[in-house]
């Protein structure tokens, strides 16, 4: 499903085609390169490395299976993006990672989020210190699957790696510890509340501690009807900000600065679409924005806006979460 976003949105972007295309399934790799305009379809990735003229591979996989492809392409001496989460263990991101070093190429995790404007906003406001000291940095993803949803490897622990929160809940995720920092401990619950039949979690909620005092909560579901947009609330002494997906929902601050009745006017922008109640209610532009700043990256010889080292973060806490919730303790975060 994935992919087809990531063709539309490389469709769109300037300095880059969609060349070639490699499945596990030859049928299924011809019929999406024709849809897509595209000549070359395989189902051996070692053809779709040998092409001179490939220079970005997009691994949109389940989400255990990004290691093997990625190591290929780097091994390939190929630029890597991989679709979320960077892999479902840090062991498993932290091995792409020392590759594409070893290799000298250039690595990235799709988190379309922090393409958005008003999550960016929100990152600027919080740099420019506008809310003072943080006190609760928190996360709110109420979606809904159905149970049709979880077939093939959804849901499943070896290659979905969790299900509400490394799932989908993983977009939130990183958005919070983008805006707030990495927490330095948390504790977390999870449960199957209604998708009974699945190895992972439909329900999850945790409390955290920031190394600066801060608290805050994350509460990620797929089991709820009918399912709300993504929600990330900060809340300092000074000003407090709420996003929905990537609408600014609340602006308030101590002291005004020019343009807040902007913001606080501005409608909803259903750019990036919201994943809240079906998975493919989304939008290419997240993905459009950020590939087109990988492949700018490239072209001006700098690091990319969101780097592995960044997409690492996210895997990290969401296995902290599960850590805590399997050991009924709180987990400090190095």
């Amino acid at each position: 499903m994935i992919a087809e976003f990531h063709a539309q949105a490389i469709a769109q972007v300037i300095g880059a085609r969609l060349v070639a295309v490699a499945s596990r399934d030859a049928g299924k790799a011809r019929t999406f390169a024709q849809k897509h305009g595209v000549a070359f379809a395989t189902d051996r990735i070692d053809d779709l490395l040998g092409r001179p003229d490939l220079d970005i591979v997009c691994i949109t996989t389940s989400s255990g299976a990004h290691l093997e492809p990625a190591l290929a392409a780097i091994r390939a001496g190929k630029h890597v993006v991989i679709e979320k989460p960077l892999e479902i263990s840090t062991e498993r991101a932290d091995e792409l990672l020392r590759a594409a070093k070893a290799a000298g190429v250039r690595i990235a995790p799709i988190f379309q989020g922090r393409f958005g404007d008003g999550a960016r906003t929100v990152k600027a406001a919080i740099a420019d210190g506008r809310l003072g000291r943080m006190v609760l940095a928190s996360a709110y993803v109420k979606w809904h699957r159905t149970a049709q949803y979880y077939t093939g490897t959804r849901g499943t622990l070896s290659m979905d790696g969790g299900g509400a929160l490394m799932a989908q809940g993983i977009h939130a995720i990183d958005l919070l510890q983008w805006f707030a920092g990495m927490p330095s401990e948390v504790f977390c619950w999870s449960t199957r509340r209604v998708h009974t039949g699945i190895e992972s979690e439909d329900t999850a909620a945790a409390v955290l501690k920031f190394a600066n005092g801060a608290l805050g909560t994350i509460e990620g579901s797929t089991a709820v009807w009918p399912g709300w947009q993504r929600r990330l609330e900060i809340c300092g002494e000074h000003g407090s900000i709420a996003l929905e997906d990537d609408h600014i929902a609340q602006w308030e601050f101590r002291e005004a600065k020019t343009g807040d009745e902007t913001i606080r006017a501005a409608k909803h922008d259903a750019a990036l679409g919201s994943g809240a109640s079906a998975p493919n209610a989304i939008s290419f532009v997240g993905h459009q924005r950020q590939l087109q700043d990988f492949v700018d990256a490239l072209r001006e010889d700098r690091a990319p806006a969101l780097d592995g080292q960044e997409g690492r973060k996210a895997v990290a806490l969401v296995r902290a979460l599960y850590e805590s919730a399997a050991r009924g303790v709180a987990v400090t975060i190095p």
